[in-house]
C-alpha cells in the first residue's frame, strides 16, 4: 500500500467530539440532547418545493450555471436591506454568501491567521470554530465569561495587543445559551474602537429570542471593527448550507479571493430558491413559530432539571436559542459520565472540548429542540439519577 505523506496540518486534524457522539445517537432508542440540530418540524418544506419549482421553471439555465463568487445579487441585496438597522447602512458589496457558516469560519481563518497568531475566544467557545481555526495553528487566548457571557473588562491591553481577532457569539451562545447584555455589547464595542480590535460576531441564533426582544449587533455598534456571520440554517434549514458574512468592503474583497480558491461560489440554485422563499417577508411569520416551539421545549427541560438534578448543580436559563449549559458539582467528570449515560440510552456533549485553556470538566451541553417534552423528562430523569450516583460514589 502506498505510504501517503500527509501535511503537518493534516496530521494534526482531529474529529469533532460532537460528530463522534452523534454516531451513537443514530440509534432510535437513544434520547439525544447532544446535537445542535434545529427541529425538522420547523423546515418549510412546502415553500421550498414551490420555490424550487418556480426557479427551475422561470430561470433554469441561469440557476444551473456557474454564478459569481460574491453570491446571487438579489439575495445579497435582500440581506443588505434586512441588516441595515440600528443606524447601520449596508450595500450588497458588504455581503459575501458562503456555503454555510462553517465555510465562513474557514475563510476567516485563511485570511487572518498565521501559525502562532493570537486569537481570542470565549471560555467556553463554539467547538466548530475552534476546530476550523485550529487548522491554521493559532495561539488561542481564552477570555473569561460568567453567567452573562463574555467579560469585556478582561480584554486588557496585554491580551488585546497583537490579537488578530476576538471570536464571539453574543446571542444565545453555543454551548452556554447565554446572551450578552446591552451594557456589555457597548463595552466590547468601546474596546474594539479604542484598541483597534477586530471582532468576529457569529450570530446563527440571534433571531431565535423567545420574546422577540432583539438587541443591537456588535456590527452596528462598531462597524469598522466587526465581521458579522449569519446563517439560514436555523431559520430555514441546515441542509441548504447557506450562510453569509457582512463586513467592510475591503475585507469582503479579500474573503472573496479566498472563496474563489475554495469552491468558486456557493450553489446558485440554492441561493435562488432561498431568495424566492424569503423575498416577500416569509421569515417575519415563520420565525415566530420557531421561537414558540423552542421556548416550550426550553421550558420543559428547565422544569425537568429542577425536578431531577441535585441542589448543587446549576444551569443557564436561556432567553433564546437551542442550548442549556449544565455545571455539576466539582469532581464529576462529564466525559466519564457520558459513557454511563449512553449505556442508559441518553446522550449529551461534555463541556471539556469547548475550552482552549484549562477545561471545566464538570460541565456539559444540553440541546432540547429536537426532543419532545415526554422524552426530555425521561432523559433528564436518567441523567439526574446518574449524577446522584456519581455524587454518592464520590462521598463514599
Amino acid at each position: 500500500m502506498h505510504d501517503w505523506q500527509y501535511s503537518e496540518r493534516a496530521r494534526n486534524l482531529t474529529s469533532s467530539a460532537i460528530r463522534e457522539i452523534l454516531k451513537v445517537t443514530e440509534r432510535p432508542e437513544v434520547i439525544s440532547f447532544a446535537g445542535g440540530l434545529p427541529s425538522p418540524a420547523t423546515f418549510p418544506v412546502a415553500q421550498m418545493r414551490a420555490a424550487a419549482e418556480h426557479v427551475l421553471t422561470e430561470s433554469p439555465q441561469a440557476a444551473l450555471q456557474y454564478s459569481p463568487t460574491e453570491g446571487f445579487a438579489p439575495l445579497r441585496e435582500w440581506i443588505a436591506k434586512r441588516y441595515s438597522r440600528d443606524g447601520l447602512t449596508l450595500v450588497p458589496e458588504n455581503i459575501l454568501i458562503t456555503t454555510g457558516s462553517q465555510q465562513g469560519l474557514d475563510l476567516i481563518g485563511k485570511i487572518f491567521v498565521d501559525e502562532g497568531s493570537r486569537v481570542l475566544v470565549e471560555a467556553p467557545s463554539y467547538l466548530g470554530a475552534l476546530q476550523s481555526f485550529s487548522l491554521f495553528a493559532p495561539a488561542y487566548v481564552p477570555v473569561p465569561t460568567d453567567d452573562q457571557g463574555l467579560l469585556p473588562e478582561a480584554l486588557t491591553p496585554e491580551i488585546v495587543n497583537g490579537a488578530r481577532f476576538l471570536y464571539a457569539m453574543p446571542n444565545f451562545q453555543n454551548p452556554t445559551g447565554r446572551r450578552l447584555s446591552m451594557a456589555r455589547r457597548e463595552a466590547l464595542a468601546a474596546v474594539a474602537k479604542r484598541a483597534g480590535l477586530a471582532i468576529i460576531e457569529d450570530d446563527p441564533y440571534g433571531e431565535l429570542d423567545y420574546e422577540g426582544q432583539r438587541l443591537p449587533s456588535l456590527m452596528s455598534l462598531a462597524p469598522d471593527h466587526v465581521l458579522y456571520m449569519g446563517s439560514f440554517s436555523k431559520v430555514l434549514a441546515p441542509g441548504l448550507r447557506l450562510g453569509f458574512i457582512i463586513g467592510p468592503q475591503a475585507v469582503i474583497a479579500k474573503l472573496v479571493q479566498a472563496k474563489q480558491a475554495a469552491d468558486l461560489h456557493t450553489p446558485g440554485l440554492t441561493q435562488r430558491i432561498v431568495y424566492e422563499v424569503v423575498k416577500d417577508g416569509f421569515l417575519d411569520t415563520h420565525i415566530p413559530s420557531i421561537r414558540k416551539l423552542y421556548a416550550a421545549q426550553a421550558k420543559a427541560m428547565l422544569a425537568s432539571l429542577a425536578r431531577h438534578m441535585p441542589a448543587d448543580a446549576t444551569w443557564t436559563t436561556p432567553a433564546g436559542g437551542m442550548f442549556i449549559w449544565l455545571t455539576l458539582p466539582a469532581g464529576i467528570d462529564t466525559m466519564q459520565l457520558l459513557d454511563k449515560a449512553i449505556a442508559q440510552n441518553v446522550a449529551f456533549v461534555p463541556g471539556a472540548p469547548f475550552y482552549v485553556g484549562t477545561p471545566q470538566s464538570n460541565t456539559l451541553r444540553l440541546s432540547f429542540v429536537t426532543v419532545p417534552p415526554e422524552k426530555i423528562e425521561a432523559g433528564v430523569a436518567r441523567l439526574g439519577a446518574l449524577v446522584a450516583e456519581a455524587l454518592t460514589r464520590r462521598a463514599a
